[in-house]
């Protein structure tokens, strides 16, 4: 079942690769104390995620956190090198973390995961987008096709 408004991101440790190195990230400490956006995209370098859906979160990143919106993430189901060169291409400096999750183990415990197999892509994730309070979910946006519901600009109207 798919996570609903009122639930608790699930706790995961995920592999984030920075200036720094190779680190853990946990989504409990993420999440914790904090409004947080999170949107997912099917993969790094795909066409609509590349063109339009983390674009958008970057060019409204700003007016998104005076909305009091404390950090932007961007998930994929994508190793951490793909996801740091796809937030470099992307130019999101330190706008939008570009968090992978490349065993999908997030995608899952979220029950948000899609069977791209028909297009190449394996296990993958829905398009979506989740507000966050403190670890709690305030609103839940996930696209059947295509971006609608979970732009930038839908979830910036909502804020």
């Amino acid at each position: 079942m798919a996570i609903q408004v009122g639930d608790t991101i699930p706790s995961v440790t995920l592999k984030h690769l920075t200036a720094d190195g190779m680190q853990e990230v946990n989504t409990s400490e993420l999440f914790g104390g904090k409004t947080v956006v999170m949107f997912a995209v099917p993969g790094a370098f795909t066409p609509t995620c590349s063109a339009r859906h983390l674009p958008g979160f970057v060019e409204h990143a700003s007016a998104i956190k005076e909305k009091g919106v404390d950090q932007i993430v961007c998930m994929a189901v994508n190793d951490p090198f793909v996801m740091k060169a796809w937030g470099e291409q992307g130019g999101v400096g330190d706008t939008v973390m570009m968090l992978p999750d490349g065993n999908g183990e997030l995608t899952r415990a979220l029950g948000l995961e899609m069977d791209g197999s028909g297009f190449g892509l394996g296990q993958r994730s829905k398009r979506f987008a989740i507000v966050a309070k403190d670890g709690k979910v305030e609103k839940v946006a996930v696209d059947e096709s295509g971006l609608d519901v979970s732009s930038a600009e839908k979830i910036l109207a909502d804020l």
